[in-house]
């Protein structure tokens, strides 16, 4: 009989040690490391030792044909995994409880359902009489997909091997699986990437498509080894806060699509609605008419989006000032806000410093620059930005405004919503970045003239805006003094 062997191994990133340790060498992570069992259920002196077959090799030219697809009926869902699903593929969504991985699984499910597809949906966390009732409450019980309760992989293999082959199947959720291959608990690393590995082999082998649903950590990572995600052909990522309606999907890893698209959903209480215009619905309850908040014209993958970005600048008491912000990223505001201070003379040690990204989306990319750079200057000097302008722009280390993609995809969609102006870098005006968009471009070449411009506002408003101003910008700034 094969010796079991014990090992201890961590749970956040796969590591195996021989003995048990507080902290994981590997991924640096505390109280991580569990009890397992890792010898193999087949002994190594009785596996088959069979000689490996001959293949046939090809060289890389030659046509191959396009992988074919299956739509979900979901424009947004198709347009974030690449227009739809590749047969054979394994896709692993991942979210926050209760973000709506589930009721968006469902609605995918039941319109590829009434499309005539086999759709099978194995749910391990819910009953099926829970399944039931949320497909009721979304008005899609009579959509024929096939629910099943069931945590064995052997015993879900086993039943998808009977008849037609699904083309879509739906695991809720991977971590609740388990195998035989291994004795360890449901859950653990071993578990979780034995039973991943067996659903993956049994879409390859028959052509299903297959949606493994995988928790999350605190820091918002998809929980288990990390070798799930290089395992399976796709990774997305459900995001959105509890307190707001808006979800955005969005594509981590996609070895079938682009992985910068987003897809944006509106929860409901029948469930989630597409939002076709994602910056109409982002600027929907804008606050027109307060200092600190700007418009950004960004671009998600192909998709021009415009949202505000509301900053708040307040004096501070406490040795060393706040610096918060949601839905960007921290080192950026930190360098910002340095280049402010360096090369436009805005003081801001002695203020906390807070952004927010309106909507609950996030930013990556650097184009956000200005946006960002605008709103906390407005909010400092209490001067009002143009309610009808949007901004987009790159600031570098000294100060410079850089150019960005895709300039007349941002200004076409601002003309769209209704702007008038847009605030641009300087090498942006020339080409086809205006043409006929229909606005007024104030090019800029540096960020010392974005806030003379801002100064400039803030001083109109009297003997109240007065201390900012001569905090904000220095005399060789201010209008009329060259």
């Amino acid at each position: 009989m094969a010796k079991n062997t014990l090992s201890y191994v961590c749970q956040n990133c796969g590591a195996a040690y021989n003995r048990w340790q507080g902290k994981c060498e590997s991924c640096g992570e505390w109280n991580t490391l569990a009890e397992e069992d890792t010898s193999g259920s087949v002994p190594v002196s009785i596996r088959s030792k069979r000689k490996g077959r001959t293949f046939a090799l090809e060289s890389l030219a030659g046509k191959s044909p396009d992988a074919p697809r299956l739509s979900s009926g979901m424009t947004e869902l198709d347009r974030v995994t690449g227009g739809g699903f590749v047969r054979g593929s394994v896709l692993l969504v991942g979210g926050d409880p209760g973000i709506g991985k589930s009721t968006l699984l469902t609605q995918a499910t039941s319109m590829m359902a009434r499309a005539g597809h086999r759709i099978v949906y194995i749910s391990g966390e819910e009953a099926v009489a829970q399944v039931r009732l949320r497909a009721e409450r979304l008005g899609l019980s009579d959509a024929p997909v096939q629910l099943a309760a069931e945590t064995s992989v052997e015993d879900i293999v086993s039943t998808l091997s009977e008849g037609a082959v699904p083309r879509l199947i739906v695991i809720d959720s991977i971590q609740t699986m388990w195998t035989d291959t291994v004795e360890s608990a449901p859950g653990t690393v071993t578990q979780v990437r034995a039973s991943a590995q067996a659903l993956i082999r049994f879409a390859k082998k028959t052509g299903a498509a297959i949606i493994l649903v995988g928790h999350v950590t605190k820091d918002g990572q998809i929980a288990g080894p990390r070798v799930v995600e290089h395992m399976v052909d796709a990774v997305l990522s459900f995001e959105g806060e509890g307190s707001q309606q808006f979800r955005i999907l969005r594509a981590v890893k996609n070895r079938f699509g682009p992985t910068d698209e987003i897809g944006v959903f509106e929860m409901t209480g029948l469930g989630l609605r597409e939002v076709t215009n994602p910056s109409e619905l982002f600027l929907s309850e804008r606050d027109l008419g307060t200092p600190g908040t700007a418009v950004f014209a960004g671009i998600e993958g192909t998709r021009p989006v415009l949202v505000e970005l509301q900053a708040l600048v307040a004096p501070t008491s406490l040795g060393t000032p706040r610096r918060a912000v949601v839905g960007w990223d921290q080192s950026r505001l930190s360098m910002v806000l340095a280049v402010l201070e360096a090369h436009c003379g805005v003081k801001l040690s002695g203020h906390d410093v807070y952004l927010n990204v309106a909507g609950g989306l996030r930013i990556n990319e650097p184009a956000a620059d200005m946006a960002a750079a605008a709103a906390l200057v407005s909010s400092l000097v209490n001067a009002q930005l143009p309610t009808d302008a949007v901004y987009f722009g790159e600031i570098s280390l000294s100060g410079v405004i850089r150019p960005v993609a895709q300039t007349p995809a941002r200004l076409k969609e601002a003309v769209k919503l209704g702007f008038k102006r847009a605030v641009l870098p300087e090498s942006a005006r020339g080409g086809d970045a205006g043409g006929d968009a229909g606005l007024s471009l104030n090019a800029i070449n540096s960020l010392t003239t974005l806030v003379a411009e801002i100064a400039a506002r803030g001083s109109r408003r009297g003997e109240q805006s007065a201390p900012a101003e001569k905090n904000a910008t220095p005399a060789r700034f201010r209008r009329g003094e060259g």
